[in-house]
C-alpha cells in the first residue's frame, strides 16, 4: 500500500460543509412537511431557509473552483472500467475482490460515481435549489401570488429530497467499502488515501 493525496483542503471543506447544511435542510425539511417535531415549525422554517442560501453560496464557490482547477474533469462520465465497476459492485465486492479503478488526484471518482455525481451536480441541485427558491419567496401570506398554483414545484422539491436521503444513505455505506472500513472517511479527513501498489502505478 502506498499514501496518496487524493483531496485538497478545499475539497475536504466543501464534503463536510455540504453535509452538514443538507443534513439540516433534510431534518428540518421533513418538519416542515408534519413529519415530527424537532425545532419547532417557525425555527425549521428560518433554519431551513438560511441552510438554503448557504447550500447556494457554497455551491457558486464550488463551481467556481473546479472550472479554475481543473476539478471539473472528474464528473464527466467515461465507459472506461464502466462494465469492470458494475461487476466489482455487483459481486467483486463480497469476494474480495481488487477494487478496479486506481484513485489518484486527477481520477478522484470511479466510473459509475462520476455518473451518480454529475447527476447530482446538473439535475438534482439545480432542481432543489430552483424549487425551493420558489417555494421560499411565494409561500408566504404577504406575497400576492398564490402559492396553490406551486403544486408543481412542491412535489418536485419534496421528491429531490427523497432522492437526496437515499443518495446519502447508500453514500455513508459506501465509506465503509474501503481496505478498512474507515479507509474513506480518514482519507476526507486528512486527504491522505492508501492505495494499493499494482502494475499501473509503477
Amino acid at each position: 500500500m502506498r499514501k496518496i493525496k487524493i483531496f485538497s483542503r478545499f475539497e475536504r471543506f466543501w464534503h463536510w460543509s455540504q453535509m452538514a447544511v443538507v443534513i439540516l435542510l433534510t431534518l428540518t425539511g421533513f418538519e416542515i412537511h408534519g413529519n415530527y417535531e424537532m425545532f419547532g415549525f417557525e425555527q425549521a422554517v428560518r433554519l431551513h431557509n438560511a441552510a438554503a442560501i448557504t447550500f447556494i453560496i457554497l455551491g457558486f464557490i464550488t463551481i467556481f473552483w473546479l472550472f479554475v482547477t481543473g476539478q471539473y474533469q472528474n464528473f464527466i462520465p467515461t465507459r472506461n472500467k464502466l462494465k469492470e465497476q458494475i461487476n466489482y459492485y455487483a459481486k467483486g465486492i463480497f469476494q474480495n475482490a481488487p477494487h478496479p479503478t486506481q484513485k489518484t488526484a486527477t481520477n478522484k471518482l470511479n466510473p459509475l460515481q462520476r455518473i451518480i455525481y454529475l447527476g447530482l451536480l446538473i439535475l438534482i441541485f439545480p432542481v432543489q435549489t430552483i424549487t425551493g427558491l420558489l417555494y421560499m419567496y411565494y409561500h408566504y401570506p404577504e406575497n400576492p401570488i398564490d402559492a396553490s398554483g406551486l403544486w408543481i414545484a412542491v412535489i418536485t422539491h419534496t421528491l429531490g429530497a427523497f432522492l437526496l436521503l437515499a443518495f446519502l444513505i447508500v453514500h455513508v455505506y459506501m465509506t465503509s467499502t474501503g481496505h478498512r472500513i474507515t479507509t474513506n472517511v480518514k482519507a476526507m479527513i486528512s486527504g491522505y488515501e492508501d492505495e494499493p501498489i499494482t502494475k499501473e502505478s509503477t
